[in-house]
């Protein structure tokens, strides 16, 4: 009997327990369920030997290799391209910027709803989500080189004779309008992969910021960005041989024309199409790794909290936001509420606006001012953006990690790493060249100050087909018709012109000739650029990780994600997208040489005013950087740390940076 009753008294006892299970706190349930952990693998299948991979140091490689991907076709592969498709469908800089745009614009529109849906959702799945993405939108950017035809550069032109009952080809000119539409095409590609970016760094950078000790996080966050700018460079340079590659494969030995030669177009497509398979194959193993990383609770449990001290940490725990989309419009209030998280967004924002702008049109800037093919062009560019923005990177994350350093000092380093950057906006016009020798345009063709001279007033030119030759007096005309030439002959698939009207030779004034392409340029300025840009990349790099670090502790963990995605937000609204368009709208009034054949159109520039070219990439990333400079320092001001962890008496680098 008292057996059954100790029985009964236990089952009573257990009861009373499960019972009080059943009501234990919500937060504390909740907690359990979101750092579960488990192993990698894929349902059933979870080989021993991946285990390996199931921690941070895998997860952050194969997300570095989404970035790279994502950064090689969208920033470095696309820059690199720019000069090509304006060439091959006969846009203009207004336009080029319309399309780096349009992938921001995908990603602003999802950059809030994303992080918030996700930030309790499995992570690695949304990146899986990216990486499918990516990859149709890439595919589809290369769709039209399979449906605009063999590209046609005038071949048949015969720029040597006179030509006086030339008329319009209405068939030719519907021909260009039709290639014009193809913009609409990179625009539906751009928006795709847009789509796929949008989660990479909010949702993923705040999967490894969860996933480390506090000490840590800048370090791998650094790393993750660092990966970023191995893309781009990575980019920049596959794309650039690419354009080595004839953009018809088949067509190459039926074509004249070599790689200097500026009528020729490269294989912008190519770079389009590795990047469906590259982003593929990076789906299976994200969908391998658990919600969380084994060790992610106990790593939760030991980091102490940085939140700027404004209560809204205290509402997050204690209404539990984020738990339905219904806590969408409190949290966002909460950001958007939250000072220094504002004006940290707002100093992300101006870098990026100077960031992005330049970046798209970087390698047409080298092409322009120094008079290099778009392959060298890109390979140049890679190589400044590889070692210094790669530094940059990882420094400005190890220097966090090293010095152990809290959010106010973090902010401190931005701010210093800031107004270093900015005296290098300068370099653009320190490097700059004088205009080429084009006549017509900078020096007199004749008698005249346009490209019809009394030399060539009977040839009747054509301003359709540009053919650019460059005289013996190392003076470069629009087209052999426009130099005077009666006669020539093709030597190595280099053209030379003879008995030219409007060039006098000052060496042999018995005969005058032009050889076709451009007029070698006399300026040596681009080491100059290349040392400023690499030193200037390597500043300004070291401001995003810290930037991103103190961004992800001033906010409460909970909204980790969605204040990436806030950010984000207001990054592509207000950086990313109208960056392009305003720098490309600036890029085309310093064009002192249009190519009208396209009707209604200003078509692709020609030829740029080195000066104004160069003036404008300065100013605008001295005006954007500047404004980013202001805002940290705000945020630097505005910061209270939570009660009890004051920063001020922290004296860990009073003897390494300034107060």
């Amino acid at each position: 009997m008292k057996e059954g009753v100790v029985n009964s008294a236990f089952v009573s006892n257990e009861n009373l327990q499960l019972h009080r299970d059943d009501e234990q706190k919500p937060h504390e349930k909740a907690h359990e369920e979101e750092f579960s952990e488990g192993p990698c693998g894929w349902s059933n299948f979870t080989p021993s030997c991946l285990q390996c991979c199931n921690n941070a140091k895998g997860f952050v490689f194969i997300f570095g290799l989404l970035v790279i991907v994502q950064n090689a076709v969208v920033n470095g592969f696309f820059s690199t391209i720019i000069s090509t498709i304006e060439k091959r469908y006969k846009l203009n800089s207004f336009q080029s910027g319309i399309i780096a745009s349009s992938y921001d614009v995908a990603s602003c529109v999802l950059s809030l709803v994303i992080p918030f849906c996700g930030e309790r959702g499995h992570k690695p799945r949304w990146m899986a989500f990216s990486a499918f993405m990516l990859g149709l939108g890439s595919f589809i950017c290369s769709l039209p080189h399979y449906t605009s035809g063999l590209y046609e550069y005038g071949a048949n032109e015969n720029d040597t004779v006179p030509a006086t009952n030339r008329s319009e080809d209405s068939c030719s000119t519907s021909s260009l309008s039709a290639l014009s539409n193809y913009f609409y095409v990179f625009i539906l590609g751009h928006l795709i992969m847009g789509v796929g970016g949008t989660s990479i760094y909010t949702l993923g950078i705040a999967h490894i910021d969860i996933s480390v000790p506090s000490e840590k996080s800048s370090l791998y966050t650094g790393v993750g960005y660092m990966m970023t700018i191995l893309g781009v460079a990575l980019g920049y340079i596959v794309g650039g041989q690419l354009l080595n590659i004839y953009v018809d494969m088949d067509q190459l030995q039926d074509v004249a024309l070599s790689p200097e030669d500026p009528r020729w177009v490269g294989g912008w497509w190519i770079g389009y199409l590795i990047g469906l398979p590259a982003a593929w194959l990076l789906i299976v193993p994200f969908l391998g790794f658990p919600k969380h990383l084994p060790g992610t609770a106990k790593i939760h449990a030991e980091k102490v909290s940085q939140v700027h001290h404004d209560g809204s940490e205290d509402i997050v725990k204690e209404k539990d936001v984020g738990r339905s989309f219904k806590d969408f419009p409190l949290s966002l209030k909460l950001l958007l509420k939250n000072p220094v998280f504002m004006c940290l967004t707002l100093t992300a924002t101006s870098e990026g606006m100077a960031s992005f702008g330049t970046s798209i049109f970087f390698t047409k800037f080298i092409e322009n001012q120094y008079g290099k093919t778009a392959s060298i062009s890109s390979l140049i560019a890679g190589c400044v953006i590889i070692p210094g923005a790669a530094i940059g990177q990882v420094l400005g994350g190890l220097v966090v990690s090293k010095f152990k350093m809290k959010c106010k000092q973090t902010i401190r380093l931005a701010i210093a790493t800031s107004f270093a950057s900015l005296m290098f906006s300068a370099c653009y016009v320190l490097a700059k060249c004088d205009n080429p020798e084009f006549a017509g345009i900078s020096v007199e063709n004749g008698a005249t100050g346009n490209l019809s001279a009394p030399c060539n007033a009977n040839y009747n030119c054509d301003r359709s087909h540009y053919n650019p030759v460059c005289g013996v007096n190392n003076v470069q005309y629009f087209s052999p018709c426009h130099a005077g030439c009666k006669d020539h002959v093709l030597l190595s698939k280099t053209e030379v012109y003879y008995n030219c009207s409007c060039i006098e030779d000052t060496h042999n004034t018995s005969e005058s000739k032009a050889y076709s392409g451009k007029c070698a340029t006399m300026c040596n300025k681009l080491p100059i650029l290349m040392v400023l840009m690499l030193i200037a990349g390597i500043i300004t790099c070291m401001t995003s990780t810290p930037v991103i670090t103190a961004v992800l502790w001033c906010v409460p963990e909970k909204q980790r994600s969605f204040a990436l995605g806030v950010q984000w937000a207001f990054i592509r609204l207000l950086g990313a997208i109208p960056a392009p368009i305003l720098l490309g709208s600036a890029i085309d009034h310093s064009c002192i040489l249009w190519d009208n054949s396209t009707p209604g159109s200003k078509g692709t520039c020609l030829m740029y005013d080195n000066l104004k070219l160069a003036s404008t990439f300065s100013l605008f990333s001295a005006a954007f950087k500047l404004i980013s400079g202001i805002f940290i320092v705000v945020a630097y001001f505005l910061y209270k740390p939570p009660p009890g962890k004051d920063e001020s008496n922290d004296k860990s680098l009073s003897t390494t940076l300034p107060n």
